[in-house]
């Protein structure tokens, strides 16, 4: 949750922002991002290797899988996974696979395993806890130890009601991954809001392409003259880096008492009453290494993420969240907001083919990035740093020029202390 002190902060940056005739003193400067990054295939099979394999991503919500006994197929991440809500309340995670001859040991996407998970191939029976619990005709194998043959686990957390996974059997806990954002991501509520709706889009590009366009404002006067600008001044927009790649961005209205959220707080619908100002009044929107991207409001709001299929291929997932709004179905109004967000949304993608066919010509050598596109090149950085610096080719690297001193909240300090000087000139 924000704090007075933060949000009285954010306000003097977005003053800061409107004042600036230039990027902040010191900012540095970005080499080209290598065109390779989004057309060479031994970059995203690096990306395959070493960083989706290490990075905590959103799996499911506990909304799919409310009940004792539920699980849910997960395997957008190109990895089969079974998540299933235990009989002791607890959310875990296995690799689909059964220990016999790797059948998988569900194929519905969702269903209800009340006495254990049973393979369809030989009718190997797991526990919720993974555990193999039985077999049939034991008697044919020889010494053979079931307790050394439990499903693969999968590293799980819940974020409120939000599961996330972590292939790695070593990953830091995902308060530690997500740093300061675990805490002021808490007056949204996760624990009790609502999923609206579920949907997923296939786009054809790269999966940073798709997600770098919703990771910067200055397009916004291009692609949004009559959805996003008239709304958004993105002229205050602050951007805040954090460890481990992930940012903030804070966006004020154009209109200083207008509400922010796609179904518009003053309505007859339950708020989330502890989102505050900033929330309230900018568009407040959260990037989460790798792939999560979500502008925040008070009453609904979408958590976008990005999926690569292929180098060129990409999975678009969209979930939308409330505050619980009671009995019967989901408002109407939640109907028409998530038509509008569709069509930004078809606003933000109309490109993104004719931009990977232009990535793979001849004539693109790389990406000039400025000041307010800092997020994405903050991305690239910590990919890299992920992979390994060491094994990304020269030709292929982003090299790390964001220092320190322009991580969070290193950042804030600087940036007022910048406005302090101008005010004073």
């Amino acid at each position: 949750m924000l704090t007075q002190e933060q949000i009285r902060d954010i306000r003097q940056q977005i003053d800061f922002e409107f004042k600036r005739k230039s990027p902040p003193e010191g900012f540095p400067k970005f080499p080209d991002l290598p065109a390779g990054r989004y057309n060479d295939e031994e970059f995203f099979e690096l990306e395959n290797k070493h960083y989706w394999s290490k990075v905590w991503m959103l799996a499911g919500t506990l909304d799919e899988i409310p009940e004792v006994g539920n699980y849910m197929l997960w395997d957008i991440a190109r990895q089969p996974i079974v998540i299933v809500h235990g009989k002791d309340g607890v959310v875990r995670s296995f690799y689909n696979t059964c220990r016999h001859r790797g059948a998988p040991v569900v194929t519905e996407k969702y269903g209800t395993a009340e006495h254990g998970l049973v393979c369809g191939y030989h009718g190997w029976v797991y526990s919720h806890e993974g555990d193999l619990v039985g077999m049939r005709d034991k008697r044919d194998f020889v010494d053979f130890d079931m307790e050394c043959r439990s499903l693969y686990p999968v590293k799980t957390e819940m974020f409120g009601k939000l599961i996330f996974v972590n292939f790695n059997e070593d990953a830091p806990s995902l308060r530690d991954y997500m740093g300061p954002i675990y805490d002021e991501l808490q007056e949204f509520q996760f624990q009790n809001l609502r999923l609206v709706d579920h949907y997923v889009w296939d786009l054809h590009c790269n999966w940073k392409i798709a997600m770098e366009a919703n990771m910067e404002v200055y397009h916004v006067k291009s692609i949004h003259p009559q959805t996003v600008d008239p709304s958004l001044d993105y002229r205050g927009n602050v951007n805040t880096l954090y460890p481990h790649g992930h940012s903030r961005m804070v966006a004020p209205n154009r209109v200083a008492n207008r509400k922010s959220g796609y179904a518009q707080a003053g309505t007859d619908l339950r708020e989330i009453e502890t989102v505050g100002e900033i929330g309230r009044t900018c568009t407040q929107s959260y990037h989460i290494e790798p792939n999560w991207v979500s502008p925040l409001g008070p009453v609904l709001f979408p958590v976008l993420h990005f999926w690569p299929v292929n180098i060129r291929e990409t999975k678009y997932e969209i979930r939308w969240f409330a505050a619980d709004w009671g009995t019967g179905p989901v408002p109407e109004i939640f109907r028409k907001q998530i038509e509008y967000f569709n069509v930004v949304i078809t606003e933000d993608t109309q490109f993104g083919d004719a931009i990977q066919k232009s990535v793979d010509s001849y004539a693109f050598k790389g990406v000039p990035l400025c000041y307010q596109e800092a997020r994405i090149y903050h991305m690239h950085q910590n990919i890299d740093k992920v992979i390994g610096a060491n094994i990304v080719p020269a030709h292929l690297r982003a090299e790390p020029v964001i220092g320190e001193e322009w991580i969070h909240p290193n950042d804030t300090s600087e940036r007022l202390r910048q406005q302090e000087a101008m005010a004073a000139e």
